[in-house]
């Protein structure tokens, strides 16, 4: 369904449309989802790489083909897919992080509000937020408090809105089970967990309906990988909504309602996450070898981007 009929229709919580089947959980508050992307596509204009360097011309590249995927309030969605397979580029459409050469066409849904582009940055860190891949993004010479805080206007105002987001931040400390003398840290003296917390907090600081949190447990070993989409399940379950990217379908399946199956650039199909009991539940033949190749299905399937997924999972625990 596109144009203005999605935002007109009423979506029941046990019906099958756009493109997917519902978790037991899923729930449409009034009547709609609370993000949808529909027919997204993402293209890269670059010179011809197979030309030499001096012919070589413009061409059209590309990455994310008519993706349609939504996350209801309440709910963990994971997008799964093989490392590299351009499944970042759906988180920077939907934050509007896109490169000057991209071009994105598509329509993103917010509460049941179409967005332009202008409208899309605005909800970036006011309504959608990120968790980025990599602790990285934390600035390694700013104490992570400051960084939970972030910035805060001039004089007077500015004076009242830091003292408001500094008890805020405290909260948010206390929260997720760091002293509040963290928050005095810098990022080099935190554990990979509570730096991994820390961007969850700097996510969660402006009260967003949706997280999008992008791979956000390489690194960590199993228990703190499971604690940190932990994290994000508690989010879930106070209403808000998650869209989760990552290549680890057994910790996908861990914490998810529903799990999303990327192959080729685009959502081959969307499914409960209780369907991946069995094969027999499971509707796109990617996704049943996908199941096949899990470790506890004796990687039955294992070859192509299905067994590198399930393997990359493993590996990352």
């Amino acid at each position: 369904m596109a144009g203005e009929d999605h935002a007109a229709a009423r979506h029941l919580d046990a019906e099958r449309h756009h493109h997917h089947t519902h978790a037991g959980s899923s729930q449409h508050p009034g009547g709609h989802h609370l993000l949808t992307v529909e027919h997204l596509s993402v293209s890269f204009r670059m010179y011809d790489p197979a030309a030499s360097f001096f012919a070589a011309r413009h061409v059209e590249q590309p990455v994310i083909r008519d993706l349609s995927i939504s996350v209801h309030a309440g709910e963990i969605v994971a997008v799964v897919g093989a490392s590299g397979s351009g499944k970042t580029l759906l988180a920077d459409a939907i934050l509007g992080l896109n490169e000057p050469n991209a071009r994105v066409t598509g329509s993103i849904w917010f509460d049941g509000v179409r967005c332009d582009a202008r409208g899309v940055e605005r909800l970036r860190g006011h309504g959608i937020s990120l968790v980025p891949q990599s602790v990285d993004h934390l600035d390694p010479l700013m104490p992570v408090g400051e960084q939970v805080v972030g910035a805060c206007g001039h004089g007077h105002a500015g004076r009242e809105e830091r003292a408001r987001r500094r008890e805020r931040a405290r909260q948010l400390f206390a929260a997720y089970g760091l002293p509040e003398e963290t928050m005095r840290s810098y990022p080099h003296e935190l554990s990979g967990g509570m730096a991994r917390r820390v961007l969850l907090m700097c996510a969660l600081m402006d009260d967003p309906r949706v997280i999008v949190a992008d791979e956000p447990t390489p690194g960590l070993d199993l228990e703190l990988a499971a604690h940190a989409l932990d994290d994000l399940r508690t989010f879930a379950n106070a209403g808000g909504g998650v869209l989760l990217i990552t290549h680890d379908i057994e910790l996908a399946l861990h914490v998810a309602d529903r799990i999303a199956v990327f192959r080729e650039g685009t959502v081959v199909e969307e499914t409960a996450a209780a369907n991946f009991a069995s094969p027999d539940l499971l509707e796109h033949p990617f996704s049943r070898a996908l199941w096949h190749a899990m470790p506890e299905h004796g990687f039955a399937a294992v070859g192509g981007s299905a067994g590198a997924c399930a393997a990359q999972g493993g590996d990352a625990r």
